[in-house]
């Protein structure tokens, strides 16, 4: 197994960390097994509905019970009619990621950073999906490298971007933040993987 195949076999455990992490950003939202998409009728029902408050509460309620695509919908026809971003997207952005809709929260996290840049976690996060769904290395490492230079004791963001500059095989920058990771982290979950692809071994 090559380094480069070490990491992406690590990266699993870095996406589960992202996990704990998005329980800080949002309030706790019940949920329960994945259900069917709606009937397209439903859909019509959804697109119906005028008012954005009614919108809302009706999204949050489908988020209580754990029906995550009816409360996708209803979030998200709520912001097209005007809903107050800061009021929706938190649970919008949890709803699309418990339900594995990754895209459309790559899609609604971007927007959302663009008014609330300091969001460090999300951030994180944001990046982290940009490697394991879209394979997009260039917007990850410019989110992660926002991350590293907010806080710069992020470990994890560290590691991240070693992963990054490995996939652009870039060993140099890979290396440097595989130190800082391991400095940061030295007993963290990738540190073995971190230590093994220096270029020079420290102990």
């Amino acid at each position: 197994m090559t380094l480069l195949d070490r990491y992406k076999s690590s990266w699993t455990v870095s996406t589960l960390l992202a996990v704990a992490t998005i329980a800080t950003l949002f309030a706790v939202v019940a949920c329960g097994p994945p259900v069917r998409p709606p009937a397209a009728e439903h859909s019509a029902k959804v697109r119906s509905e005028s008012s954005h408050e009614k919108l809302v509460a009706r999204g949050k309620a489908f988020a209580q019970v754990g029906d995550l695509v009816r409360a996708e919908q209803y979030l998200s026809s709520a912001l097209d009619h005007g809903a107050d971003p800061d009021d929706v997207m938190p649970l919008l952005l949890r709803v699309c990621f418990l339900s594995g809709h990754f895209r459309t929260f790559i899609d609604r996290a971007q927007e959302y950073l663009i008014t609330h840049p300091n969001n460090v976690p999300l951030r994180f996060l944001l990046g982290s999906l940009l490697i394991e769904v879209a394979h997009d290395y260039g917007a990850a490492r410019e989110h992660l490298e926002r991350v590293v230079a907010d806080d710069p004791t992020h470990a994890e963001a560290h590691y991240a971007l070693a992963v990054v500059a490995r996939e652009q095989l870039d060993l140099v920058r890979a290396d440097r933040h595989c130190r800082e990771y391991l400095r940061l982290s030295p007993d963290g979950p990738f540190a073995d993987d971190a230590r093994s692809s220096l270029l020079e071994s420290v102990p």
